[in-house]
């Protein structure tokens, strides 16, 4: 490759990128927190047959929310922050 000749396709700098690794990392972190409070929200409901008293669980109505609730705000955080703060 010849590099006398100016490539036409510049590549932004990391000082110029929106976000950072850590951005991401810190968004995939968040991703799997949702996931994960979805997930313990999921189970068996109640027919017209049975009454399924799991519905009602902690799991169901305290842990999942919760958690993917604090991965909404660490979605929300993940991409607010400065990515130049953690630049060296």
């Amino acid at each position: 490759m010849d590099n006398s000749k100016k490539n036409p396709i510049e590549r932004e700098s990391d000082s110029q990128k929106p976000l950072c690794k850590k951005n991401f990392i810190a968004m995939a972190v968040a991703g799997a927190l949702i996931v994960l409070g979805f997930v313990l929200m999921t189970g068996g409901s109640s027919t017209e047959e049975a009454f399924n008293p799991d519905i009602f669980s902690t799991r169901r109505i305290v842990v999942g929310p919760a958690l993917a609730f604090l991965g909404f705000v660490g979605m929300a955080a993940a991409i607010i922050i400065d990515p130049k703060r953690f630049r060296k």
